[in-house]
């Protein structure tokens, strides 16, 4: 009963998270911490906030480097308070799972699990509040790389990422809220492959790293909460209008194929995404193409 609970709860948060961003001011190309004032949380169906001087002030705000940071290119400095007792104080579980959305429509899918570490030779999540160098005169972040934006004033940044295999999916600014609810492919079964596939086959591998990858900015089948850029499935899906390897080359680094002023989706370089995992998604993109009909009923 404990677990259905927690599911009851996450789903009454999950319509929370939508309802807020219904609500949220247009995203500026520049944001100042008067723009963002405070980050939501909604953990086990309680909502809280915390301002920025809130965060500025707890004991545990660090100045951490970053060797590779994955939105500026670099090397960074920030000053950042830990998020895993931030979560593990109002009741996130290892089990849960975290939903971080930013004010553009991107989301986010970060297990609990990974957020809640603290052992020194894993991944650790941050909440970046202010870069501790390398700030504009005014005390702005300085603006990302190709964009007229930058990702304050709240910025999930990980120190030692790539011995948990974060993704750079999994490093979202301009954050205005984080929800625990439950695994996204367990809340919407219109983004899940048939059930009479095998545990091993490619389509499910692909709708894993969909879930993480693509899920983020992009919805299937109406489902989803992204809201930043197309449904890969409605109307058509991109297996049904790109040739193979123009869309394997488009997953790799859309610019290579087309590219407009408003294209923000990046690159991902083989070790952020493999040419395996490239397969996986156009295996599953192959196969969802065929369940519009299945999604709807």
């Amino acid at each position: 009963m404990a677990h259905v609970t927690r599911r009851v709860r996450a789903g009454v948060a999950a319509m929370a998270l939508a309802l807020a961003l219904v609500t949220l001011p247009p995203v500026a190309a520049r944001l100042s911490a008067a723009d963002v004032p405070a980050v939501s949380f909604t953990i086990e169906g309680r909502a809280f906030s915390l301002d920025r001087e809130a965060l500025l002030k707890r004991p545990d705000l660090a100045v951490i480097d970053v060797p590779d940071d994955v939105s500026y290119h670099r090397p960074m400095r920030y000053k950042a308070v830990p998020l895993a007792p931030i979560l593990a104080d109002h009741g996130l579980a290892p089990d849960d799972h975290l939903e971080v959305a930013a004010l553009d429509g991107f989301v986010a899918q970060l297990p609990a699990a990974l957020v809640l570490e603290t052992r020194p030779d894993r991944a650790r999540a941050w909440l970046a509040l202010a870069p501790a160098e390398g700030a504009t005169a005014d005390g702005d972040w300085p603006t990302l790389p190709d964009k007229d934006a930058d990702p304050g004033p709240f910025y999930v940044v990980w120190t030692n990422a790539a011995a948990s295999g974060v993704t750079q999916e999994q490093w979202p600014y301009q954050v205005a809220s984080f929800t625990a609810t439950v695994p996204l492919l367990d809340r919407f079964p219109a983004m899940q492959v048939a059930a009479t596939l095998p545990a091993d086959a490619p389509e499910r591998k692909g709708e894993q790293v969909f879930a993480v990858q693509c899920a983020a900015c992009h919805k299937m089948n109406g489902a989803g909460p992204a809201e930043l850029g197309p449904d890969l499935n409605l109307p058509m899906n991109p297996t049904e209008y790109f040739q193979p390897a123009a869309l394997k080359q488009l997953i790799r680094n859309t610019k290579s194929v087309r590219s407009w002023p408003g294209s923000v989706m990046p690159a991902f370089s083989p070790d952020e995404l493999s040419d395996a995992d490239i397969d996986h998604i156009v295996a599953y993109l192959t196969h969802m193409a065929g369940r519009r009909a299945a999604a709807a009923k």
